[in-house]
């Protein structure tokens, strides 16, 4: 059983041989570009607010109005949570995120838990929503669930603190197991990749970020 998350998953879908080289021999790395490292500090900036009550870096005020309206909701906050969820031949339980029988890790930036009902968020720094990935909050959830056995209802959504945009969903216990399964497809092919050792390169529009530059479809980036 390969343990995935979400950007794994998402890895192995863009380009086999890129999962193989990152995720399963680890014979590159993939350095953050100024995009990502941006993500990252406007993160840090929503989880230290929420969590510590540090005020918010001045170049980046434009998230300081929904951060301090999520600061503002009652209930148990939780940043940077960290998900672990096992598979069983009965079911799904949680486990922590390292364990070595994990099946999923999960992060999600902010959960506020208030009896039965939670609110989750996933801060987004794109441009705008137009790709937005609503199986990530499924799948999230979906490990909310299991993590928090009295939770029944879950009012998930992707803050794109950017463009201002907020595609949201309503997830309740019940489907659970649906959440789960989202990217069973996907998890079936890593798993048939794994067990035949074959990861077969797949040209896109991102192979000139790609750390593997031996791949026959890598090119050099336009300037």
């Amino acid at each position: 059983m390969t343990a995935w998350s979400y950007s794994s998953i998402k890895t192995f879908e863009q380009c086999p041989k890129k999962y193989f080289h990152l995720k399963v021999v680890k014979d590159v790395k993939d350095e953050p570009g100024e995009a990502a490292e941006y993500g990252t500090a406007v993160h840090l900036a929503a989880e230290e607010f929420i969590r510590d009550g540090k005020p918010i870096p001045d170049k980046f005020s434009f998230i300081r109005g929904a951060v301090e309206k999520l600061a503002a909701f009652p209930g148990d906050k939780y940043t940077e949570l960290k998900l672990g969820v096992t598979k069983t031949s009965w079911g799904f339980d949680p486990c922590s995120f390292f364990d070595k029988e994990v099946w999923y890790r999960g992060i999600v930036d902010l959960l506020i838990v208030n009896g039965d009902t939670a609110h989750m968020i996933d801060y987004k720094t794109g441009k705008n929503a137009k790709y937005a990935d609503m199986k990530q909050l499924d799948l999230m959830a979906g490990a909310l669930f299991v993590r928090f056995p009295k939770l029944q209802t879950i009012k998930s959504g992707l803050l794109y603190v950017v463009s201002k945009e907020f595609p949201k969903k309503t997830h309740v216990r019940e489907e659970m197991d649906k959440y789960l399964s989202v990217f069973n497809d996907q998890l079936d092919r890593l798993e048939s990749a794994m067990d035949s050792g074959v990861f077969n390169p797949k040209s896109g529009p991102l192979c000139g970020w790609c750390p593997v530059v031996e791949c026959a479809h890598w090119k050099p980036r336009r300037k």
